[in-house]
């Protein structure tokens, strides 16, 4: 394969993106694997042409003991031998993923976009490249789809995102190192990356390779053209949103307005209001999505719970995302609801009030929603036992009439509380909970 070819067709690829304008500095995130290596050398070839200066970045993630090391010792020789600037960073991924709760894999993502940051900065670097290529956007439209993703997780990796581009879009891994081999450059190979516990591995490893065996030998390719359609579809979409949430506030909407759309840009509009209150959209699915689309307002369901501390409420004129700290009113008799979220700690007192309850919120899967009651509500009782909400009302001798006013907090059919009356087994406090939520009534005054 012809080395300067492939050049081409990266500096052709930044150029259509507009990647980097000539004078503007670029940060490359290098590893040591192949990608990485290849993203660097071929920025530092391009850099005249462009009329860029390269800098590096290296993160050494403390995983793999020795092996990280000599990744690190290679891309301190390869930058030293390019005469380019490195910024090396060492952290404990393994440490900072348990104390905030989130996968190592996660852990390192957010590591090294913290890090390079503050490296662009030294270095006077307006862009940021990542070394992201087609065979990681087949892996992640898979990868979104399971999860349940929308027409922008099809989309794929984005050569552009804010600061951060992705020059190496344009290639496949296959390419990649052919071109390494052709210019007689080396890199590490990674040990994890033939491990399966991985999600994004497993998908690399065992289910594509399957279906190119099994079903299609284009597949991925045929999975490119899909994610190229999403990507442009999703645009589309989402400037049409933007327009309408120009006209007043960006994470409000006149219900009169909402209604009146056809459904899939309903859903981009709550997305577009979400985008309002907060950057953060990862945990977003299209479950949350359908869920503030299908709210009624007062009366039928008002409002639902939102990862990110997110709360979607519909009034009778207005549909907006708040974050759950703030107060909003469930219903005509002026019933408030206050959420908020915090860490658990030692020797923490639960509130004993009938009007304050505190939950595991590291058990909460799904949205979270105020409502009345719906046919097949349960909660759970001592021993893990179910118990059906309508049999709950009986044996209390609840009336009749009284039942469908009584306001739930729920996580699909299952009832975390009755407000007034009783919470489930299976969302109280444990030793083994990590962060709670609180959720307070307030009818008129404050009742604490």
């Amino acid at each position: 394969m012809d080395r300067q070819i492939l050049r081409m067709r990266i500096k052709e690829y930044m150029k259509a993106h507009r990647m980097a304008e000539e004078g503007e500095g670029v940060l490359a995130a290098v590893s040591g694997g192949a990608d990485s290596v290849c993203l660097l050398w071929v920025l530092k070839e391009l850099s005249e042409e462009l009329g860029i200066h390269v800098a590096a970045f290296h993160l050494n993630h403390g995983l793999r003991g020795e092996e990280a090391d000599r990744d690190e010792a290679y891309v301190r020789t390869l930058c030293r031998e390019l005469s380019i600037p490195l910024s090396v960073v060492r952290e404990n991924v393994a440490e900072y993923a348990a104390d905030k709760g989130i996968s190592e894999e996660e852990a390192g993502r957010n590591l090294r976009y913290f890090h390079m940051e503050q490296a662009a900065g030294r270095f006077s670097c307006e862009k940021k490249a990542t070394a992201h290529h087609k065979d990681d956007t087949v892996e992640t439209v898979l990868l979104n789809m399971f999860r349940g993703s929308g027409l922008r997780g099809l989309g794929g990796i984005r050569p552009v995102r804010n600061s951060i581009i992705r020059p190496l879009l344009c290639l496949t891994r296959e390419e990649i190192e052919a071109y390494l081999r052709e210019t007689g450059v080396s890199w590490c190979e990674d040990s994890t990356n033939r491990e399966c516990r991985y999600v994004r591995n497993r998908i690399r490893n065992e289910l594509l390779p399957w279906v190119r065996e099994n079903i299609n030998d284009r597949a991925g390719e045929h999975i490119l053209n899909i994610a190229s359609l999403a990507s442009r579809a999703d645009e589309y979409f989402y400037d049409q949103a933007e327009k309408i949430l120009s006209e007043g506030n960006p994470f409000s909407i006149r219900t009169e307005v909402f209604d009146r759309q056809p459904d899939i840009l309903k859903e981009y509009l709550v997305r577009a209001m979400i985008s309002g209150v907060s950057e953060n959209q990862r945990d977003i699915s299209s479950k949350h999505i359908e869920a503030v689309c299908n709210l009624k307002g007062p009366g039928s369901g008002c409002e639902v719970m939102l990862p990110f501390g997110l709360k979607a409420r519909r009034g009778y004129e207005i549909l907006e995302i708040r974050r759950q700290e703030e107060v909003s009113d469930v219903d005509e008799d002026h019933m408030r609801v206050v959420m908020r979220t915090f860490s658990c700690e030692k020797d923490l007192e639960i509130p004993k009030n009938q009007y304050t309850k505190w939950f595991d919120y590291d058990k909460i899967k799904d949205t979270l929603s105020v409502r009345n009651r719906k046919s097949g509500d349960y909660f759970l009782i001592s021993g893990g036992k179910r118990k059906l909400l309508k049999r709950f009302f009986i044996d209390e001798k609840i009336p009749e009439e009284r039942r469908g006013t009584i306001k739930l907090l729920t996580e699909g059919s299952h009832v975390l509380w009755v407000i007034g009356y009783r919470i489930s087994e299976y969302y109280k406090i444990t030793n083994t909970t990590r962060t709670i939520l609180e959720v307070k009534i307030c009818k008129g005054e404050d009742h604490g």
